[in-house]
């Protein structure tokens, strides 16, 4: 299975997502290109979380010749994807390729840049919208947002998920790229939470940005400044 256990996170190592990975990193790759490799590599990890935490059940069926035995995932109408508005737009529409039946939730969460880091590396965030749907204890529950920094905008997101709500069965923070700061500070604040992303870049910038990292992903995926 290409996931591999760091410590703090679960790196997706599947080569398809490497190459996704490096094509959008790229400067020069334009938003069309952008989108589509966030679609895919939502896609990948989805299809990972399926083969590396579900479990599987044996069914009885009848093909067009005989009756047989064959095999199916288990816990598939069980999934909650929340959406972290609005660079995961396109990453949990690959998310939903792998899991058509989830149910979905949205949060519109965003630091306040001009504010900047405070000495502990981390960001005010500010809230501006959130529909979640009923957490229920047998849901496996994805919160994606591909750029994982600071980890002040998954902590409050996180907070908003679970508060009120039973543990799932499953807690999984997805991104695209991470940075140790963050990752190291979702996993002491949320340690039931199993981190998963296809990258561990290398820190963290004077402005909390990820570096090599991708940019600004909304911005590069919605042609913004």
């Amino acid at each position: 299975m290409p996931i591999e256990d760091r410590g703090d996170a679960h790196v997706l190592t599947h080569a398809l997502a490497k190459d996704t990975l490096s094509k959008i990193r790229d400067v020069e790759t334009e938003q069309v290109g952008f989108r589509k490799g966030l679609v895919k590599l939502g896609r990948i990890s989805g299809y990972e979380i399926i083969d590396g935490a579900m479990d599987t059940e044996f069914v009885s069926l009848e093909t067009p010749l005989t009756e047989t035995t064959g095999e199916r995932v288990k816990g598939l109408d069980d999934v909650v994807i929340i959406n972290v508005l609005r660079a995961a737009t396109p990453f949990v529409e690959g998310l939903l390729k792998a899991f058509p039946r989830a149910k979905q939730g949205v949060i519109s969460a965003g630091r306040d840049e001009e504010a900047g880091m405070n000495e502990e590396g981390e960001f005010p965030i500010t809230i501006d919208y959130v529909k979640l749907p009923e957490i229920k204890p047998e849901d496996t529950v994805i919160v994606a947002d591909p750029m994982l920094a600071t980890g002040s905008t998954m902590c409050t997101v996180l907070d908003h998920v679970t508060e009120e709500a039973p543990d799932p069965e499953h807690l999984f923070v997805l991104s695209a790229v991470s940075a140790p700061d963050g990752l190291l500070r979702v996993s002491e604040q949320f340690p039931e939470a199993d981190l998963l992303t296809v990258s561990i870049d290398d820190h963290l910038d004077e402005h909390g940005f990820i570096v090599p990292g991708l940019g600004d992903a909304g911005d590069r995926a919605f042609r913004t400044t």
